[in-house]
């Protein structure tokens, strides 16, 4: 066991096509230039949501090899993260970032004023919480609009079904659309799966997933301090909440849940969990601190997940399948660490090894890879959906955080089917309320109680 510290057609041609969607736009994508570059047509970027994750999106998309791109809008409900973004950006990609004033958007709305920048057939990129996922997909669609956007997608049934027909509306007007499961983009996993798929270790029976560290990111919160809304702290606290995230078991562990499914090519029919909260102090998020999710397929294999957040314990961070002829090593540190490798027998001794993936140098970053991907697509005119794959994930993924956070056996279709919609109001939410979820008379949320509250998570 491994351990971690830590059909052509051309661009032109397409966007004359769907242009006649979104003919005119509004005045202020009239004051973005039309930048040409010798060979093709420069790709413009809006990017919705500047937090970390948005940042690191925008300069991945900055770095695609096959055409000049360009940052030339910034939405966020908060103007501090906009404008440390946007510093970040312009000390990293220089003049590939073309946001000025003007283009720098505040508020609620904002993700309609930066998409209204953009022409049909350029790229808007989706990093806000998840919770408000559908409702700026549904807005790029009727713009024309290709799009990147972040996992996870979705953390519940309602917004699952209107994302899954979002995609087939988005497919229809043959726009191209990107989720961040950067996994599926990992070279090495791709040949992983390949030798899988092959045989190369026989049938999977098992398969071993862990994310287990220390507290990071949002994932505790104390009570919310004087003076802040309730929305403005929840959405700057958003792992520490289901409706925003999907908790830290969605955030955090989507990523391994992906590739594992990927390696059995299924999705589970059910899952089983535990969890719970232990040395939480003053906490009042919902997290559970530690979860063990036993996800069944129809062949009645299983794939074990286990997450943890809780300092002064082992960090374990990969992933691994067992088949009936031997072994494979999907990750060895982090969300996909190189190298893959394949065994023979049960364990991963040296001797035993079967094949061990090699990269390319310019292949090696699967952040990059995806962006590389989506861009290929959008010039060569190529079919590029991953919206249904990455909502089947999300709800794989949500139902495991399910059945720990009821005690229950949750199935796929009954996540799927699950009539509570964590923020319905997403579309019409303001800084002022009411948050989707408030507070009891001394700040604390309502979090998970497994076995009692057993029909919906809190």
């Amino acid at each position: 066991m491994f351990t971690s510290r830590s059909e052509s057609v051309s661009r032109r041609d397409f966007l004359k096509n769907t242009g006649r969607v979104a003919a005119a736009t509004t005045l202020v994508a009239s004051m973005v230039p039309h930048v040409h570059a010798v060979g093709g047509e420069t790709i413009q970027v809006a990017l919705i949501g500047c937090g970390g994750r948005g940042t690191g999106a925008a300069a991945d998309a900055i770095a695609v090899r096959h055409c000049p791109v360009k940052l030339v809008a910034m939405a966020d409900v908060f103007d501090n993260r906009l404008a440390s973004s946007l510093f970040q950006l312009k000390r990293e990609c220089g003049e590939a970032v073309q946001v000025p004033k003007e283009r720098q958007f505040v508020g609620f709305d904002a993700y309609k004023k930066a998409m209204d920048c953009l022409r049909p057939g350029d790229i808007a990129i989706f990093a806000t919480p998840l919770a408000f996922r559908w409702v700026h997909f549904s807005y790029a669609i009727e713009k024309g609009l290709n799009v990147f956007m972040e996992k996870p997608l979705t953390a519940d049934g309602p917004t699952s079904r209107k994302m899954l027909k979002l995609a087939e509306r988005a497919s229809a007007k043959n726009l191209k659309v990107a989720v961040g499961l950067m996994s599926r983009h990992s070279r090495a996993l791709q040949q992983l799966a390949e030798r899988i798929h092959g045989g190369e270790i026989g049938d999977l029976v098992l398969m071993r997933g862990y994310r287990v560290h220390g507290p990071v990111a949002s994932f505790q919160s104390q009570r919310k301090p004087a003076g802040v809304s309730e929305v403005a702290y929840q959405i700057q606290r958003f792992h520490s909440f289901i409706w925003a995230s999907g908790g830290c078991f969605s955030d955090f562990y989507i990523h391994i849940i992906d590739h594992c499914c990927w390696m059995k090519n299924a999705w589970p029919v059910e899952a089983q969990a535990l969890g719970g909260r232990h040395y939480r102090g003053d906490n009042i998020d919902q997290n559970f601190d530690n979860y063990s999710v036993e996800y069944t397929f129809a062949d009645e294999t299983k794939f074990m997940m286990y997450g943890r957040c809780m300092s002064g314990c082992a960090d374990i961070y990969h992933s691994f399948a067992h088949g009936t002829k031997g072994t494979a090593i999907m990750s060895r540190s982090g969300d996909c660490g190189l190298p893959a490798a394949t065994f023979k027998g049960l364990g991963s001794a040296k001797h035993n090894r079967l094949w061990e993936s090699h990269v390319p140098g310019d292949e090696g970053n699967p952040y990059r890879n995806e962006w590389n991907d989506l861009v290929d697509a959008v010039l060569n005119n190529k079919p590029y959906n991953e919206v249904k794959r990455g909502v089947e994930a999300s709800l794989t993924t949500s139902m495991g955080r399910m059945a720990a956070h009821t005690g229950r056996i949750i199935t796929w279709q009954d996540m799927l089917n699950h009539e509570h919609e964590l923020a319905p109001t997403a579309e019409k939410l303001t800084m002022d309320g009411p948050a989707p979820v408030m507070s009891s008379a001394d700040g604390r949320y309502p979090v998970p109680q497994p076995g009692i509250v057993t029909t919906r998570e809190y």
